[in-house]
């Protein structure tokens, strides 16, 4: 197992990861639209196929993630993604990561904030305002929660 760099490389490994898994590398948030392939980020291997994926964008004062993927949990791959994103931010002298996820992903929510990652807003509507852009977010998420709201997360580093 080992962590790598997205690079030109790699990167067609990477779409295919997005569209298996996403159905395409087009990520909607209330921050933007970013196309996953082309971020900066890390991959976890696991005898060449990759089984975790993070990808980041710099921000004036901060990196914000973008999308993480661990395909085995409980293995420490998201961990160890994050602490590669948290390190560049150090590297960089920015000392705030943040991010965006949804109402419905408490797997999410119960990760991040074991991680000392702070909700520090909420933004009423931000997935039906996506869902106006990207048409294929689904209406019901994780355990049939309907999928409406955007949770913003901090970690101060």
């Amino acid at each position: 197992m080992s962590i790598k760099e997205i690079t030109i490389e790699n990167r067609e490994k990477v779409v295919s990861f997005f569209k298996e898994n996403w159905g395409s590398t087009e990520m909607v948030v209330s921050t933007g639209i970013y196309l996953c392939d082309q971020l900066d980020g890390f991959i976890f291997e696991d005898n060449n196929q990759i089984v975790g994926l993070v990808t980041y964008v710099l921000k004036d004062n901060e990196i914000e993630v973008i999308s993480l993927d661990s395909l085995q949990e409980g293995k420490g791959i998201g961990s160890s993604l994050m602490e590669k994103v948290e390190y560049i931010a150090m590297q960089k002298k920015l000392h705030v990561v943040s991010l965006v996820t949804t109402n419905d992903n408490l797997n999410a929510l119960r990760f991040y904030q074991k991680r000392n990652y702070r909700i520090t807003s909420i933004i009423p509507n931000g997935v039906n305002k996506a869902r106006n852009l990207k048409p294929s977010i689904p209406l019901i998420g994780h355990d049939g929660i309907p999928l409406n709201d955007e949770l913003v997360l901090k970690k101060i580093l």
